[in-house]
């Protein structure tokens, strides 16, 4: 994402708060400047670890605060891959209608676009008589590399 849309984001979503009479706390700040200065999926807990290499004043509670206060303003997405814990996709205001790909092994997230999706679900809006605004796709994939290595080296696999 540009640095522009990062801010625009950012901005969207310090006014989406102020709209619920949220306070902007620095804490808040940062899981915000955190969340829309990366284009990874993440877990909670690796939010936590990156804000806190911001401000090591950032809490646990805050961030797991803030987490439904993004999705709800649809500027973050929630995905449950049936993980005992939730990613969240940074792009989704960029692009609401991508889908993801995610490594059971590695727990590495792919996200790609296709036309062949695209046909399909206005093929499906068009015989129901709806017009398609969003879909989510996902899907579960075993480790090419820890097949052939024995290793993966996005995440030690057991």
């Amino acid at each position: 994402m540009e640095k522009e849309a990062r801010e625009e984001v950012k901005r969207k979503f310090i006014e989406f708060l102020e709209k619920k009479d949220f306070r902007i706390t620095n804490q808040r700040r940062v899981i915000i400047d955190t969340v829309f200065s990366t284009d990874e999926h993440f877990t909670a807990e690796q939010l936590l670890e990156w804000a806190r290499e911001k401000d090591s004043s950032v809490s646990r509670a805050t961030v797991y605060r803030t987490l439904p206060l993004l999705t709800e303003s649809n500027l973050v997405h929630e995905m449950d891959f049936g993980k005992p814990y939730k990613f969240y996709d940074p792009n989704y205001s960029e692009s609401p209608n991508h889908n993801h790909l995610i490594c059971e092994d590695c727990e590495k997230i792919v996200e790609f676009d296709s036309e062949k999706i695209e046909a399909i679900e206005n093929e499906i809006g068009d015989k129901l008589g709806f017009t398609v605004k969003s879909q989510n796709l996902q899907l579960t994939a075993s480790c090419d590399t820890l097949k052939r290595k024995g290793t993966c080296d996005k995440k030690s696999c057991s």
